[in-house]
């Protein structure tokens, strides 16, 4: 699953970017939708706009640690006033007959870690389901994640608990799950240039050895369909430009990878991606896939 974030003022939702967020009831499902405010009637309402929309399930975002979110106290820094966190939900879930979640962190700092206290009024709302990130607004994406504070989060209720914060490889999720019992991990950036991880992960939890090999051609085949899907969603010159991230995050595991995506950002067309990529006739996949050296072979 796949959440977007929108903002709950719906009317800021004429944008592109805003558009392109919102729910669409011919995709594939669960359509998962996040929003981000500060008002409980205009949550519940942009909640109910999104179910209207095609959204199968509602996430509030109590964790984004961005400046210009928590200067309108959004985000993270909702976590500093547990009222407006109670009102916030329980305006939520009353809104819709979709169920509603709950991304969040472990509190605003780490002198004032919260995570459990918010939890158990999640669940008491009607939450239905937690993610965690083991860090503090404060800690942004810094430091060591705290998976032991998730998991006390964990045994304080009795809703599903994700946990969130630097998941990069199989054998890791295996080992928190077995340690603190969630339910879940949710994968953030680990997964850049890198899709194939969520089947890599999920072959471990369910008991399998074997790991996901992929050619040199298959690795270049996956890149020309992304782009291919970049450009059938966004069209033109919008998706030239995301493109360049999109195909950076895969060329930043691949040894040679800097001078490649220094290449691929002069093209100016996605016609012009397309065939860089194909043109690629040798990659090494050494220091840059050092963790990872066995999702690839030449």
């Amino acid at each position: 699953m796949i959440a977007e974030m929108v903002t709950s003022n719906t009317s800021l939702w004429s944008s592109d970017k805003s558009r392109a967020r919102l729910p669409d009831i011919n995709e594939a499902g669960p359509r998962w939708v996040q929003i981000l405010g500060t008002e409980p009637e205009e949550m519940a309402e942009a909640a109910r706009a999104n179910v209207d929309f095609g959204a199968q399930i509602i996430d509030i975002n109590m964790g984004c640690p961005a400046k210009k979110v928590c200067r309108k106290l959004a985000g993270s820094a909702l976590m500093r006033d547990e009222r407006l966190v109670s009102d916030i939900l329980s305006a939520v879930v009353s809104a819709v007959n979709v169920p509603v979640t709950l991304k969040m962190r472990l509190g605003w700092s780490k002198d004032t870690m919260n995570a459990v206290t918010i939890a158990k009024i999640a669940e008491d709302a009607g939450i239905q389901l937690l993610s965690v990130h083991g860090r503090t607004r404060e800690c942004r994406f810094k430091g060591p994640v705290d998976y032991e504070e998730i998991g006390r989060v964990k045994s304080s209720v009795n809703i599903p608990v994700i946990a969130n914060g630097d998941i990069v490889c199989p054998d890791q999720v295996v080992s928190l799950v077995r340690t603190f019992g969630f339910d879940g991990v949710m994968i953030g950036r680990g997964i850049l240039g890198k899709p194939w991880l969520v089947e890599k992960i999920n072959g471990a939890l369910a008991g399998e050895n074997k790991g996901l090999i992929m050619s040199v051609a298959q690795w270049k085949e996956l890149l020309t369909t992304h782009l291919m899907l970049l450009n059938e969603f966004y069209g033109g010159n919008r998706s030239v430009r995301i493109a360049r991230k999109h195909i950076g995050w895969y060329l930043g595991h691949v040894a040679n990878g800097i001078d490649m995506a220094r290449e691929f950002n002069r093209l100016s067309d996605s016609l012009q991606q397309k065939d860089y990529i194909k043109k690629i006739d040798a990659v090494s996949f050494g220091g840059g896939l050092s963790r990872h050296s066995s999702d690839l072979q030449k």
